[in-house]
């Protein structure tokens, strides 16, 4: 595990690799979390996490949904749904005058209706969101919305 200020230099630095899970059920519902950590405190957002050095995307989007929502998944249903870019003035550490940069690979994977989920300490709650409704929910961060537009 890297050292807080070692990483704020890197997040200072160089643009982050991740994954975004979109976790959905058959009823048309995506699961977001309400963020608990910077950047992107107190929003409504899909689960997700940096793609760890010599870590693969496939072991990334099995990590993160075990380390957030608690589920075990096989990244071969997983479907890839784009890359995408999340630029944010503020970083982890709230420290002024260094933002953050993302390039986000957003994977949809399917789950069934009423399954159970277990939280991480990143996320206050969590809630199934109706697409229609995040869309126009203020509450849900633009770059969770472009996921869906």
């Amino acid at each position: 595990m890297i050292e807080q200020r070692a990483f704020l230099r890197i997040v200072d630095a160089t643009p982050l690799v991740s994954v975004d899970l979109l976790m959905s059920h058959g009823a048309g519902e995506v699961i977001l979390g309400r963020r608990v950590n910077r950047p992107c405190r107190g929003y409504w957002f899909a689960p997700g996490g940096v793609i760890t050095k010599n870590e693969s995307i496939r072991d990334a989007v099995e990590r993160v949904a075990q380390a957030e929502l608690g589920l075990s998944v096989n990244f071969d249903r997983a479907r890839f749904r784009g890359v995408f870019e999340h630029l944010y003035d503020e970083n982890f550490l709230g420290v002024p005058e260094i933002s953050t940069h993302y390039i986000v690979l957003a994977y949809e994977y399917p789950l069934p209706e009423h399954t159970p989920l277990v939280l991480d300490a990143q996320h206050a709650e969590a809630k199934w969101w109706r697409i229609e409704a995040l869309l126009q929910d203020p509450g849900v961060h633009d770059n969770t919305k472009a996921y869906f537009r």
